[in-house]
């Protein structure tokens, strides 16, 4: 079953044309790995599925609804969290307070909230600090934390692993593997062994297209199209 269904989706940004048709199918459960080498579009396409940037034309199907052109607010209700590069988090405020805001409704649901715990010990450690005080890794562990604090359809996760400890990798890899027994991610990343080890299918975009689309083991075993399509080395 197919959770998100992205069609012809193009999108400028000033005065460049950066989306040339973008077409890809996100089936529903596991991680989705969207690959595909800087600049190429990655980043804009998650930002366009969540209403950041208004594609045209084509149409962005989530669970059968299309999306394309909705408020960010509005997708956001339908069922979709966004983790973007940059973390989105709030640095004066609290592990706490980011994580209140990110609720909706301003009360944790305790399940969910030990899940978090299970998932990010640092975060139960550093409740009441400040989220700049925080190391790279536990504000990026801060942002998903508050991707699915509340229950989520589908997350898209925009280079979760940039600059982090191998030690803090490992741990990210461990988050989303538990978070994709019960949500669709939608993962952008650079770090191919990171995103093999999770992927369970994928696409590569190029030059702001979708250029291949398959298993992630199909993939990850032919080595001479990685080197075609990522410029990775066998």
């Amino acid at each position: 079953m197919t959770i998100l269904s992205v069609r012809d989706m193009k999108t400028d940004i000033g005065q460049y044309s950066v989306l040339h048709g973008v077409t890809f199918d996100v089936p529903e459960g596991g991680v989705f790995v969207l690959l595909g080498r800087n600049g190429a579009g990655k980043t804009t396409t998650l930002r366009s599925i969540m209403g950041l940037w208004q594609p045209s034309p084509g149409s962005v199907q989530f669970q059968g609804t299309d999306i394309a052109g909705m408020e960010t607010a509005d997708i956001a209700r339908k069922g979709i969290a966004y983790v973007p590069e940059n973390m989105g988090i709030f640095g004066g405020l609290t592990v706490a307070e980011n994580l209140i805001l990110a609720t909706g409704k301003g009360t944790f649901d305790k399940t969910r909230l030990r899940r978090i715990y299970d998932l990010f010990p640092a975060l139960e450690q550093f409740w009441t600090k400040q989220a700049w005080s925080l190391s790279g890794g536990q504000k990026q562990m801060l942002s998903v934390a508050r991707a699915i604090i509340e229950p989520r359809a589908l997350i898209l996760i925009d280079e979760p692993t940039k600059g982090l400890a191998p030690s803090i990798v490992a741990a990210m890899a461990d988050a989303f593997r538990e978070t994709a027994k019960d949500t669709t991610i939608l993962l952008v990343e650079q770090n191919f062994n990171f995103a093999r080890a999770l992927g369970r299918d994928m696409a590569v975009i190029d030059d702001g297209r979708v250029v291949h689309q398959a298993s992630m083991a199909e993939f990850a075993a032919d080595t001479d199209l990685q080197g075609r399509l990522l410029g990775l080395s066998a």
